[in-house]
């Protein structure tokens, strides 16, 4: 008995011996790379390349990015599932992918609260809510008045079905009792081109977006959908003051790993993240596209992701809305 209970300490022991040397050698095998799920030039390419190389600089290995676009950020998550949890390969996470877009197929592609570790929150930010520079409405309470009056001749766009800019478009419809018609496009750019044109007559998508052109003139901002005010859009209120609080949302950015990501990793990847993201420079290239520097640890991080896994999937069951 002695000699099994002294064989099982000597295994733990080496073991752990063996993580922790293996910890300590991490990252410098080789470059880690930093997978991104849309293609470059979008908000969560602009959230990789600024965290970046500050980051890099901190763990003293090159950071690559590797871009893997399509299926609403899922090719890349599922990449990142199938990855070895070595700390050498990690993504940009996102709302879309990780909260909305596995409940919108018949058969989900991955668990996004199984397969994945998180590793820490960079952002959250609000949607804003826009609409033509000429409509009558001046916010989101008028403008929801006036589709009333307007049933059937009403629809709202969105970068892509499945996407954020969707679901944030069902969420309004589920909160103030309409049911305005989903026009899918590929891609925020073109959505916002035809909301200018007058094809469409809402969008509910990211400040990195649609703040250049609310500041341009092109677009009028009619709400918020975060719980403040948005510094860039001080005098937009926010759904909850609109009485439309149900629709209250945010946008979520964050580095992940692959499950069974080492603790030490998880420890060390996390810190020094936090540790850029307190860096004033980076605080402030986040705020000029209307998005806040908000870190969540890990453990906080996953809840956090849990909370939006039910928000979104309840509200996707409840709407009857499937991809596939």
């Amino acid at each position: 008995m002695k000699t099994r209970l002294f064989m099982l300490w000597l295994s733990l022991a080496l073991l752990s011996l063996f993580s922790n040397a293996w910890a300590q050698a991490w990252p410098q095998a080789k470059p880690i790379r930093l997978l991104v799920g849309y293609p470059p030039g979008g908000g969560v390419d602009f959230a990789a390349r600024t965290i970046q190389l500050p980051l890099q600089d901190l763990l003293k290995q090159q950071i690559v990015v590797d871009y893997k676009p399509g299926a609403s950020g899922m090719i890349a998550a599922g990449e990142l599932a199938r990855a070895a949890p070595d700390g050498y390969t990690l993504l940009l996470a996102n709302t879309g992918p990780f909260a909305i877009a596995p409940y919108l197929q018949k058969t989900p592609p991955y668990d996004a609260q199984k397969q994945f570790t998180y590793i820490g929150q960079i952002s959250q930010g609000s949607y804003i809510a826009v609409t033509r520079a000429d409509h009558p409405a001046k916010d989101l309470k008028e403008w929801v008045n006036w589709a009333k009056t307007h049933a059937g001749k009403v629809n709202f766009a969105s970068g892509g079905a499945g996407t954020s800019t969707h679901l944030n478009g069902e969420l309004m419809n589920q909160a103030s009792g309409l049911d305005v018609t989903h026009v899918p496009y590929k891609g925020s750019a073109p959505a916002v081109q035809d909301l200018i044109g007058g094809q469409t007559q809402l969008l509910i998508d990211a400040g990195s977006v649609l703040l250049p052109q609310i500041k341009g003139g092109k677009l009028k901002a009619l709400a918020v959908t975060g719980p403040r005010r948005d510094s860039q859009l001080p005098d937009v209120p926010t759904v909850r003051e609109l009485g439309l609080g149900a629709m209250e949302s945010v946008g979520f950015q964050g580095l992940v790993g692959p499950a069974g990501l080492p603790k030490d990793v998880v420890d060390k990847l996390s810190t020094e993240l936090a540790k850029v993201l307190a860096q004033a420079e980076t605080r402030a290239k986040f705020a000029s596209v209307g998005a806040e520097v908000h870190y969540l640890d890990s453990a906080s991080f996953a809840s956090f992701v849990r909370g939006e896994n039910e928000k979104w999937s309840k509200l996707i069951r409840e709407r009857k809305l499937q991809l596939d």
